[in-house]
């Protein structure tokens, strides 16, 4: 009997273990809204195509004495109607199920991944195929559609980015590993991962900025009513991305940072409590291709924490907030912080504590540490860049969009052509920060197309009426 490969999982995926839970189930979504309504039977034929060429979402995921493993699996997915909540969980204690699942719509096909898995670069690889073999399957000749060459697409899809670029071993003693582990990495208590604070102070005559770094600021989180079934609430918009882009080059920055200072400045100019100082952090992953080459469809990936401080009776300066977000950003981005930052959060995995500690122990670790970290963040948000399809494909595709489950508000963007769209997700009810980031961009002239989902009891009961 022919033995099955095995993989164990990279850094970033041991810490989605851990800290999943029935709210946030580190589940995200791909979904493409195409001209006419899907066909079941086309749309498995081509998931069975693109399947063949992924060996790594073959896998199922184990659990060993020390590590989770990923093991090659015999089984085949199937699409299913979309029947449940977005981003329901995918993964299941002692199930062999594969970690990803295709559903259908109307005219909507969606691609959920468990984030330990792959990233959401791995997965946007895995998606265009599906979505772009579709088409050719139900409306095009195969051979006319000008696909990625499978090899390039293939080759090396499962391989360990962190291993390859940042793993080294290193002489360190019990205590500095242990420190080094539960100190420096999760818990970013060093003074290069301490938050950059931007005070924004007035005074007669004009309006001075300074980033304040000797002291760890109280940092806002934001509290609401969470829905019945922990369901979460998603708010679709729909921009112009020229637009947006013209605006964000008049603030002189790039699309990412604009957005996020419309966030963060939505989130200000929403919170209930009056405080002399209010600091409003967001978290920003980072793709680690940009800096080091990998084609692999695993997760690859850092974080980056940026922060503002707003004073009390201070008029909010966009422009000042663009240009200190871009500042922080290019600080946290230049490959050298980030070979350092990686390579302390891979000696976790190194440390000779961590290495001898049972898997129930390290998920409670994790899981500690992830609570202790989340304190620091009040908002987050993911940018998966451009979505790209053969020309031929193009016109069959109305929208792309992406959302992940969420723990805290958070938004997502992804654009296709000249659409962007941006996709909330929160765990609560309430949607006032949603709604004055839409009136912000609307103040700016920017038409915005908004949908949401139901989450409510009344919402639901008018859904069935």
């Amino acid at each position: 009997m022919e033995r099955k490969k095995w993989i164990r999982l990279d850094n970033a995926s041991n810490i989605f273990l851990a800290a999943k839970n029935a709210i946030d189930t580190k589940v995200f979504r791909l979904s493409a809204e195409l001209d006419q309504n899907v066909n079941p039977r086309i749309l498995q034929r081509a998931l069975n195509l693109v399947y063949d060429q992924y060996a790594l979402y073959h896998s199922v995921l184990r659990r060993g004495l020390f590590w989770y493993y990923l093991e090659e699996s015999d089984l085949r997915p199937v699409v299913r109607p979309e029947t449940g909540p977005p981003c329901s969980p995918i993964y299941h204690f002692d199930r062999k199920e594969l970690l990803f699942r295709v559903l259908y719509h109307e005219n909507r096909v969606h691609l959920e991944v468990f984030h330990a898995l792959s990233d959401g670069t791995g997965a946007l690889w895995f998606f265009e195929d599906l979505i772009s073999e579709y088409i050719a399957l139900q409306y095009l000749e195969p051979e006319t559609t000008e696909k990625e060459s499978e090899q390039k697409r293939g080759a090396d899809q499962s391989e360990d980015s962190f291993a390859r670029y940042f793993r080294k071993s290193r002489q360190k003693n019990f205590a500095k590993a242990a420190l080094s582990a539960l100190e420096k990495i999760y818990l970013d208590r060093e003074k290069d991962s301490s938050i950059e604070v931007n005070i924004q102070e007035a005074s007669e005559n004009e309006r001075t900025r300074e980033l304040k770094t000797d002291e760890k600021p109280h940092v806002y989180r934001i509290r609401g009513n969470r829905t019945p079934d922990n369901r979460m609430r998603v708010i679709e918009l729909e921009l112009t991305l020229k637009k947006v882009l013209s605006l964000a080059k008049l603030h002189q920055v790039s699309l990412t940072v604009y957005l996020i200072a419309l966030y963060i400045l939505a989130v200000y100019q929403t919170k209930e409590k009056s405080s002399s100082q209010t600091t409003i952090t967001i978290s920003v992953p980072v793709n680690l291709r940009q800096f080091f080459p990998s084609q692999s469809a695993r997760n690859f990936f850092t974080t980056t924490h940026l922060a503002i401080t707003f004073n009390e009776g201070a008029e909010p300066d966009l422009l000042e907030i663009c240009k200190d977000l871009s500042n922080q950003l290019k600080e946290q981005t230049n490959p050298e912080y980030l070979e350092e930052k990686v390579n302390r959060f891979i000696s976790f995995e190194l440390n000779p504590f961590i290495r001898v500690t049972f898997r129930p122990l390290k998920d409670l670790i994790l899981k500690l540490i992830n609570l202790s970290n989340n304190r620091n963040v009040t908002v987050a948000m993911s940018n998966l860049g451009k979505a790209s399809f053969p020309n031929e494909v193009k016109p069959y595709i109305q929208g792309v969009y992406f959302h992940t489950s969420a723990i805290r508000p958070q938004f997502c963007m992804i654009s296709h052509e000249n659409s962007l769209t941006l996709s909330f997700t929160t765990p609560f009810v309430e949607t006032v920060i949603q709604r004055r980031f839409i009136e912000l961009l609307t103040e700016q002239s920017i038409d915005v197309v908004v949908g949401t989902n139901r989450v409510t009891k009344e919402e639901l009961e008018g859904w069935t009426e």
